[in-house]
Protein backbone atom coordinates (compact mmCIF):
# COMPACT_ATOMS: atom_id res chain seq x y z
CA UNK A 1 0.00 0.00 0.00
CA UNK A 2 2.79 2.33 1.02
CA UNK A 3 4.54 1.66 -2.29
CA UNK A 4 1.37 2.41 -4.21
CA UNK A 5 0.95 5.76 -2.43
CA UNK A 6 4.59 6.63 -2.96
CA UNK A 7 4.29 5.85 -6.67
CA UNK A 8 1.21 8.05 -6.93
CA UNK A 9 2.95 10.91 -5.16
CA UNK A 10 5.96 10.65 -7.46
CA UNK A 11 3.69 10.64 -10.52
CA UNK A 12 1.87 13.75 -9.29
CA UNK A 13 5.20 15.46 -8.64
CA UNK A 14 6.34 14.60 -12.14
CA UNK A 15 3.15 16.04 -13.58
CA UNK A 16 3.57 19.18 -11.50
CA UNK A 17 7.16 19.64 -12.65
CA UNK A 18 6.12 19.11 -16.27
CA UNK A 19 3.41 21.76 -16.01
CA UNK A 20 5.49 24.25 -14.03
CA UNK A 21 8.55 24.32 -16.26
CA UNK A 22 8.23 26.91 -19.11
CA UNK A 23 8.36 25.42 -22.56
CA UNK A 24 11.39 26.34 -24.66
CA UNK A 25 10.91 28.55 -27.73
CA UNK A 26 10.37 26.79 -31.05
CA UNK A 27 13.60 25.23 -32.23
CA UNK A 28 15.45 26.30 -35.35
CA UNK A 29 15.36 29.34 -37.60
CA UNK A 30 11.77 28.68 -38.62
CA UNK A 31 10.55 28.67 -35.04
CA UNK A 32 12.45 31.85 -34.21
CA UNK A 33 11.07 33.60 -37.29
CA UNK A 34 7.51 32.64 -36.32
CA UNK A 35 8.07 33.96 -32.80
CA UNK A 36 9.52 37.21 -34.16
CA UNK A 37 6.52 37.65 -36.46
CA UNK A 38 4.10 37.10 -33.58
CA UNK A 39 5.90 39.67 -31.42
CA UNK A 40 5.96 42.15 -34.31
CA UNK A 41 2.21 41.84 -34.91
CA UNK A 42 1.51 42.31 -31.20
CA UNK A 43 3.72 45.42 -31.08
CA UNK A 44 1.89 46.93 -34.06
CA UNK A 45 -1.57 46.13 -32.70
CA UNK A 46 -0.77 47.74 -29.36
CA UNK A 47 1.19 50.64 -30.84
CA UNK A 48 -1.38 51.61 -33.46
CA UNK A 49 -4.45 51.13 -31.26
CA UNK A 50 -4.82 54.92 -31.00
CA UNK A 51 -4.97 57.19 -34.05
CA UNK A 52 -1.98 59.48 -34.47
CA UNK A 53 -2.05 62.68 -32.44
CA UNK A 54 1.59 63.47 -31.82
CA UNK A 55 3.77 63.99 -28.77
CA UNK A 56 2.36 66.60 -26.39
CA UNK A 57 3.11 68.03 -22.96
CA UNK A 58 -0.41 67.50 -21.62
CA UNK A 59 -2.41 65.53 -24.16
CA UNK A 60 -3.45 68.51 -26.28
CA UNK A 61 -1.65 69.55 -29.48
CA UNK A 62 -0.40 73.15 -29.55
CA UNK A 63 -1.85 74.52 -32.82
CA UNK A 64 -0.37 76.87 -35.40
CA UNK A 65 3.24 75.73 -35.14
CA UNK A 66 3.68 74.34 -38.65
CA UNK A 67 2.57 75.88 -41.93
CA UNK A 68 2.89 75.03 -45.61
CA UNK A 69 5.37 77.49 -47.09
CA UNK A 70 8.27 77.75 -49.49
CA UNK A 71 11.68 77.30 -47.90
CA UNK A 72 13.67 78.08 -51.04
CA UNK A 73 15.66 74.85 -50.58
CA UNK A 74 15.16 72.47 -53.50
CA UNK A 75 14.07 68.87 -52.93
CA UNK A 76 14.52 67.94 -56.60
CA UNK A 77 17.66 65.85 -55.96
CA UNK A 78 15.69 63.77 -53.46
CA UNK A 79 12.79 63.27 -55.86
CA UNK A 80 15.08 62.21 -58.71
CA UNK A 81 17.00 59.83 -56.44
CA UNK A 82 13.75 58.25 -55.24
CA UNK A 83 12.57 57.75 -58.81
CA UNK A 84 15.92 56.19 -59.73
CA UNK A 85 15.71 53.86 -56.74
CA UNK A 86 12.19 52.71 -57.58
CA UNK A 87 13.15 52.25 -61.24
CA UNK A 88 16.01 49.97 -60.19
CA UNK A 89 13.67 47.53 -58.44
CA UNK A 90 11.92 44.56 -59.99
CA UNK A 91 8.12 44.91 -60.28
CA UNK A 92 7.69 42.46 -57.39
CA UNK A 93 10.10 44.29 -55.09
CA UNK A 94 8.69 47.68 -56.09
CA UNK A 95 5.19 46.51 -55.16
CA UNK A 96 6.47 45.54 -51.69
CA UNK A 97 8.17 48.91 -51.29
CA UNK A 98 5.44 51.42 -52.21
CA UNK A 99 2.65 52.61 -49.91
CA UNK A 100 0.22 55.52 -49.95
CA UNK A 101 1.44 58.76 -48.39
CA UNK A 102 -1.01 58.51 -45.48
CA UNK A 103 -0.52 54.79 -44.83
CA UNK A 104 0.09 53.59 -41.26
CA UNK A 105 3.30 52.07 -42.64
CA UNK A 106 4.97 55.33 -41.59
CA UNK A 107 4.34 54.43 -37.95
CA UNK A 108 5.43 50.79 -38.31
CA UNK A 109 9.06 51.08 -37.29
CA UNK A 110 10.92 49.59 -34.41
CA UNK A 111 14.50 49.57 -33.20
CA UNK A 112 14.49 45.98 -31.97
CA UNK A 113 16.25 43.52 -34.26
CA UNK A 114 13.40 40.99 -34.17
CA UNK A 115 10.88 43.33 -35.81
CA UNK A 116 9.50 42.09 -39.13
CA UNK A 117 9.82 44.95 -41.61
CA UNK A 118 8.29 45.89 -44.94
CA UNK A 119 9.89 47.24 -48.10
CA UNK A 120 13.02 46.56 -50.09
CA UNK A 121 15.72 45.01 -47.92
CA UNK A 122 19.38 45.70 -48.64
CA UNK A 123 19.84 42.00 -47.99
CA UNK A 124 17.74 41.22 -51.09
CA UNK A 125 19.12 43.94 -53.38
CA UNK A 126 21.62 43.67 -56.19
CA UNK A 127 24.70 45.87 -56.02
CA UNK A 128 23.06 48.31 -58.45
CA UNK A 129 19.92 48.49 -56.32
CA UNK A 130 21.96 49.05 -53.18
CA UNK A 131 23.79 51.89 -54.87
CA UNK A 132 20.44 53.42 -55.87
CA UNK A 133 19.21 53.08 -52.27
CA UNK A 134 22.36 54.79 -50.98
CA UNK A 135 21.80 57.39 -53.69
CA UNK A 136 18.43 58.22 -52.13
CA UNK A 137 20.03 58.51 -48.71
CA UNK A 138 22.90 60.58 -50.11
CA UNK A 139 20.48 63.04 -51.73
CA UNK A 140 18.44 63.36 -48.53
CA UNK A 141 21.08 63.41 -45.81
CA UNK A 142 24.18 65.42 -45.08
CA UNK A 143 27.59 63.79 -45.44
CA UNK A 144 27.55 63.35 -41.67
CA UNK A 145 24.05 61.85 -41.73
CA UNK A 146 24.97 59.37 -44.43
CA UNK A 147 28.23 58.42 -42.69
CA UNK A 148 26.48 57.90 -39.35
CA UNK A 149 23.79 55.77 -41.00
CA UNK A 150 26.35 53.67 -42.81
CA UNK A 151 28.45 53.23 -39.67
CA UNK A 152 25.41 52.09 -37.67
CA UNK A 153 24.74 49.47 -40.33
CA UNK A 154 28.36 48.31 -40.17
CA UNK A 155 28.27 48.10 -36.37
CA UNK A 156 25.32 45.73 -36.70
CA UNK A 157 27.78 43.36 -38.39
CA UNK A 158 30.12 43.86 -35.45
CA UNK A 159 27.27 42.83 -33.14
CA UNK A 160 26.84 39.65 -35.18
CA UNK A 161 30.55 38.91 -34.83
CA UNK A 162 30.25 39.37 -31.05
CA UNK A 163 27.40 36.85 -31.05
CA UNK A 164 29.12 33.87 -32.66
CA UNK A 165 28.70 35.33 -36.17
CA UNK A 166 24.90 35.36 -35.91
CA UNK A 167 24.29 37.12 -39.22
CA UNK A 168 20.72 35.87 -39.32
CA UNK A 169 19.81 38.33 -36.55
CA UNK A 170 22.43 41.06 -37.02
CA UNK A 171 23.89 42.20 -40.33
CA UNK A 172 24.71 45.45 -42.11
CA UNK A 173 22.19 44.60 -44.83
CA UNK A 174 19.16 43.95 -42.59
CA UNK A 175 17.70 47.40 -43.32
CA UNK A 176 14.59 48.11 -45.34
CA UNK A 177 13.38 51.05 -47.40
CA UNK A 178 9.77 51.98 -48.09
CA UNK A 179 8.46 54.85 -50.23
CA UNK A 180 5.19 56.56 -49.31
CA UNK A 181 3.31 58.25 -52.13
CA UNK A 182 4.69 59.10 -55.56
CA UNK A 183 7.91 61.14 -55.64
CA UNK A 184 6.66 64.56 -56.71
CA UNK A 185 7.65 68.22 -56.92
CA UNK A 186 4.26 69.37 -55.64
CA UNK A 187 2.42 66.48 -53.94
CA UNK A 188 3.29 65.02 -50.52
CA UNK A 189 5.46 61.91 -50.42
CA UNK A 190 8.39 60.48 -48.51
CA UNK A 191 10.56 57.53 -47.64
CA UNK A 192 11.68 55.54 -44.62
CA UNK A 193 14.63 53.35 -43.71
CA UNK A 194 13.94 50.90 -40.89
CA UNK A 195 16.33 48.52 -39.14
CA UNK A 196 18.20 47.77 -35.93
CA UNK A 197 19.37 51.08 -34.43
CA UNK A 198 18.63 53.03 -37.62
CA UNK A 199 15.24 54.53 -38.48
CA UNK A 200 14.78 57.66 -40.59
CA UNK A 201 11.41 59.01 -41.68
CA UNK A 202 11.74 61.60 -44.47
CA UNK A 203 8.57 63.48 -45.49
CA UNK A 204 8.57 65.88 -48.46
CA UNK A 205 5.99 68.49 -49.49
CA UNK A 206 7.19 70.89 -52.18
CA UNK A 207 10.49 72.17 -50.84
CA UNK A 208 9.65 71.42 -47.21
CA UNK A 209 11.15 68.44 -45.37
CA UNK A 210 10.30 66.81 -42.04
CA UNK A 211 12.92 64.26 -40.99
CA UNK A 212 11.36 62.79 -37.86
CA UNK A 213 11.04 60.43 -36.13
CA UNK A 214 14.73 59.64 -36.48
CA UNK A 215 16.34 56.93 -34.34
CA UNK A 216 20.13 56.60 -34.30
CA UNK A 217 21.89 54.19 -31.96
CA UNK A 218 24.22 51.25 -31.71
CA UNK A 219 25.43 48.34 -29.61
CA UNK A 220 28.40 48.45 -29.59
CA UNK A 221 29.09 52.11 -30.36
CA UNK A 222 32.72 51.31 -31.17
CA UNK A 223 34.02 48.24 -32.99
CA UNK A 224 37.14 46.92 -31.23
CA UNK A 225 37.27 43.74 -33.32
CA UNK A 226 36.22 42.35 -36.66
CA UNK A 227 35.57 43.53 -40.18
CA UNK A 228 34.80 47.13 -39.21
CA UNK A 229 37.25 47.56 -36.34
CA UNK A 230 37.64 51.25 -35.49
CA UNK A 231 34.13 52.29 -36.57
CA UNK A 232 32.47 54.48 -33.93
CA UNK A 233 29.28 56.54 -33.64
CA UNK A 234 27.52 59.08 -31.39
CA UNK A 235 30.61 60.16 -29.49
CA UNK A 236 30.13 63.86 -30.25
CA UNK A 237 26.51 63.78 -29.09
CA UNK A 238 27.69 62.08 -25.91
CA UNK A 239 30.47 64.60 -25.23
CA UNK A 240 28.53 67.75 -26.12
CA UNK A 241 25.64 66.75 -23.85
CA UNK A 242 27.99 66.34 -20.88
CA UNK A 243 29.85 69.54 -21.76
CA UNK A 244 26.59 71.48 -21.74
CA UNK A 245 25.54 70.11 -18.35
CA UNK A 246 28.92 71.13 -16.94
CA UNK A 247 28.51 74.62 -18.41
CA UNK A 248 25.44 75.20 -16.24
CA UNK A 249 25.72 76.95 -12.89
CA UNK A 250 25.11 74.89 -9.73
CA UNK A 251 21.64 76.39 -9.42
CA UNK A 252 20.84 75.61 -13.07
CA UNK A 253 22.16 72.07 -12.65
CA UNK A 254 19.91 71.60 -9.64
CA UNK A 255 16.92 72.29 -11.91
CA UNK A 256 18.24 70.29 -14.87
CA UNK A 257 19.14 67.08 -13.00
CA UNK A 258 15.95 65.12 -12.40
CA UNK A 259 17.77 62.13 -10.85
CA UNK A 260 21.46 61.52 -10.18
CA UNK A 261 21.13 57.72 -10.38
CA UNK A 262 20.43 55.87 -13.63
CA UNK A 263 19.82 52.16 -13.08
CA UNK A 264 17.90 51.51 -16.32
CA UNK A 265 16.77 52.85 -19.68
CA UNK A 266 15.08 56.27 -19.81
CA UNK A 267 14.03 57.03 -23.41
CA UNK A 268 10.33 57.92 -23.69
CA UNK A 269 9.71 58.33 -27.43
CA UNK A 270 10.97 55.21 -29.16
CA UNK A 271 8.84 52.85 -31.29
CA UNK A 272 5.05 53.17 -31.09
CA UNK A 273 5.24 56.15 -28.72
CA UNK A 274 3.86 58.63 -31.25
CA UNK A 275 1.30 59.98 -28.76
CA UNK A 276 3.52 60.12 -25.67
CA UNK A 277 2.58 62.78 -23.13
CA UNK A 278 5.76 64.34 -21.72
CA UNK A 279 5.57 67.48 -19.57
CA UNK A 280 8.43 69.95 -19.82
CA UNK A 281 11.11 69.28 -17.23
CA UNK A 282 14.56 70.54 -16.31
CA UNK A 283 16.07 73.96 -16.74
CA UNK A 284 14.46 76.48 -19.11
CA UNK A 285 16.53 78.17 -21.79
CA UNK A 286 15.05 81.44 -20.56
CA UNK A 287 17.38 81.10 -17.59
CA UNK A 288 20.52 80.65 -19.70
CA UNK A 289 23.03 83.36 -20.49
CA UNK A 290 23.91 84.08 -24.15
CA UNK A 291 26.96 81.76 -24.12
CA UNK A 292 24.90 78.91 -22.66
CA UNK A 293 22.11 79.47 -25.20
CA UNK A 294 24.67 79.28 -27.99
CA UNK A 295 26.03 76.03 -26.56
CA UNK A 296 22.53 74.54 -26.30
CA UNK A 297 21.79 75.58 -29.88
CA UNK A 298 25.02 73.95 -31.02
CA UNK A 299 24.03 70.73 -29.22
CA UNK A 300 20.66 70.71 -30.99
CA UNK A 301 22.38 71.37 -34.32
CA UNK A 302 24.52 68.26 -33.76
CA UNK A 303 21.34 66.23 -34.25
CA UNK A 304 19.64 68.41 -36.87
CA UNK A 305 22.78 68.41 -39.04
CA UNK A 306 22.05 64.86 -40.19
CA UNK A 307 19.83 66.65 -42.74
CA UNK A 308 21.23 68.34 -45.83
CA UNK A 309 22.66 71.75 -44.98
CA UNK A 310 19.86 73.83 -46.51
CA UNK A 311 17.07 71.93 -44.80
CA UNK A 312 19.03 71.83 -41.53
CA UNK A 313 19.25 75.62 -41.66
CA UNK A 314 15.47 75.86 -42.09
CA UNK A 315 14.97 73.47 -39.18
CA UNK A 316 17.33 75.46 -36.94
CA UNK A 317 15.42 78.66 -37.71
CA UNK A 318 12.33 76.88 -36.39
CA UNK A 319 14.26 75.76 -33.29
CA UNK A 320 15.63 79.24 -32.56
CA UNK A 321 12.15 80.75 -32.84
CA UNK A 322 11.13 78.64 -29.83
CA UNK A 323 14.45 78.63 -27.97
CA UNK A 324 13.08 80.39 -24.89
CA UNK A 325 10.43 77.67 -24.65
CA UNK A 326 13.09 74.93 -24.68
CA UNK A 327 13.98 72.77 -21.67
CA UNK A 328 17.04 70.65 -20.87
CA UNK A 329 16.70 67.69 -18.49
CA UNK A 330 19.31 65.23 -17.19
CA UNK A 331 19.34 61.86 -15.44
CA UNK A 332 22.57 60.26 -14.20
CA UNK A 333 26.08 61.29 -13.25
CA UNK A 334 28.39 63.97 -14.61
CA UNK A 335 31.87 62.44 -14.39
CA UNK A 336 33.96 61.49 -17.41
CA UNK A 337 32.83 57.86 -17.26
CA UNK A 338 29.24 58.36 -16.08
CA UNK A 339 26.21 56.93 -17.80
CA UNK A 340 23.36 59.36 -18.35
CA UNK A 341 20.24 60.43 -20.20
CA UNK A 342 19.41 63.89 -21.43
CA UNK A 343 16.39 65.41 -23.12
CA UNK A 344 15.96 68.65 -25.07
CA UNK A 345 12.30 69.56 -25.42
CA UNK A 346 10.50 72.47 -27.07
CA UNK A 347 7.19 72.89 -28.93
CA UNK A 348 8.92 71.99 -32.22
CA UNK A 349 11.70 69.53 -31.35
CA UNK A 350 12.35 66.75 -28.86
CA UNK A 351 15.76 65.06 -28.61
CA UNK A 352 16.65 62.15 -26.34
CA UNK A 353 20.07 60.64 -25.65
CA UNK A 354 20.30 57.51 -23.50
CA UNK A 355 23.02 55.15 -22.33
CA UNK A 356 21.22 51.81 -22.40
CA UNK A 357 21.36 48.48 -20.59
CA UNK A 358 23.32 45.94 -22.70
CA UNK A 359 21.19 43.49 -24.68
CA UNK A 360 23.45 41.50 -26.98
CA UNK A 361 26.91 42.39 -25.70
CA UNK A 362 28.69 42.70 -22.32
CA UNK A 363 26.63 39.77 -21.08
CA UNK A 364 29.17 38.95 -18.40
CA UNK A 365 28.72 42.37 -16.79
CA UNK A 366 25.98 43.63 -14.41
CA UNK A 367 22.70 44.51 -16.11
CA UNK A 368 23.12 48.24 -15.87
CA UNK A 369 23.43 50.95 -18.54
CA UNK A 370 26.84 51.34 -20.13
CA UNK A 371 28.51 53.64 -22.63
CA UNK A 372 28.70 50.97 -25.31
CA UNK A 373 24.95 50.94 -25.99
CA UNK A 374 23.40 54.27 -26.98
CA UNK A 375 19.96 55.24 -28.24
CA UNK A 376 19.05 58.68 -29.58
CA UNK A 377 15.66 59.83 -30.84
CA UNK A 378 14.64 63.04 -32.61
CA UNK A 379 10.95 63.96 -32.76
CA UNK A 380 8.73 66.81 -33.92
CA UNK A 381 6.10 67.26 -31.19
CA UNK A 382 2.60 68.66 -31.57
CA UNK A 383 1.55 66.56 -34.50
CA UNK A 384 4.22 67.00 -37.17
CA UNK A 385 6.16 63.75 -36.90
CA UNK A 386 6.06 62.10 -40.35
CA UNK A 387 5.01 65.55 -41.65
CA UNK A 388 1.46 64.72 -40.58
CA UNK A 389 0.47 68.27 -39.67
CA UNK A 390 1.70 69.53 -43.05
CA UNK A 391 -0.18 66.65 -44.72
CA UNK A 392 -3.35 67.60 -42.85
CA UNK A 393 -2.98 71.22 -43.99
CA UNK A 394 -2.40 70.04 -47.55
CA UNK A 395 -5.58 67.95 -47.52
CA UNK A 396 -7.55 70.92 -46.18
CA UNK A 397 -6.49 72.95 -49.21
CA UNK A 398 -6.64 70.17 -51.81
CA UNK A 399 -9.34 67.53 -51.74
CA UNK A 400 -8.02 64.17 -52.97
CA UNK A 401 -9.62 61.22 -54.71
CA UNK A 402 -9.06 57.67 -53.39
CA UNK A 403 -6.17 57.17 -55.84
CA UNK A 404 -4.41 60.22 -54.37
CA UNK A 405 -5.06 62.59 -57.31
CA UNK A 406 -6.64 66.00 -56.85
CA UNK A 407 -10.41 66.29 -57.13
CA UNK A 408 -11.43 68.74 -59.83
Amino acid sequence: MRGTVLTAVLCLAAVFVFVAVPQPPPAGAGGRKAAFKSRSIKAEQDGLAEPFKGITTGGKVQPGLFAIRSTGVSTEPVRKAAEAFLASLSPELRAKTKFSVDDDEWRKWMNQHFYQRQGAGFIDMTEAQREAAFGLMRASLSAKGLQTSRDIMKLNTTLAELNSNDFEQYDEWLYYITVMGEPSATEPWGWQIDGHHLIINYFVLGDQVVMTPTFLGSEPVTATIGKYKGTTVLQTEQKKGLDFLRALTPEQQKKAILKSEKPGNENLTEAFKDNAVIPYAGVSAKELNPAQKKQLTDLIHEYVSHMREGHAKVRMEEVRKHLDDTYFAWIGGSSDDSVYYYRIHSPVILIEFDHQVPVASHRDEPRRPNRDHIHTVIRTPNGNDYGKDLLREHYKKHKHLPDGSHAR
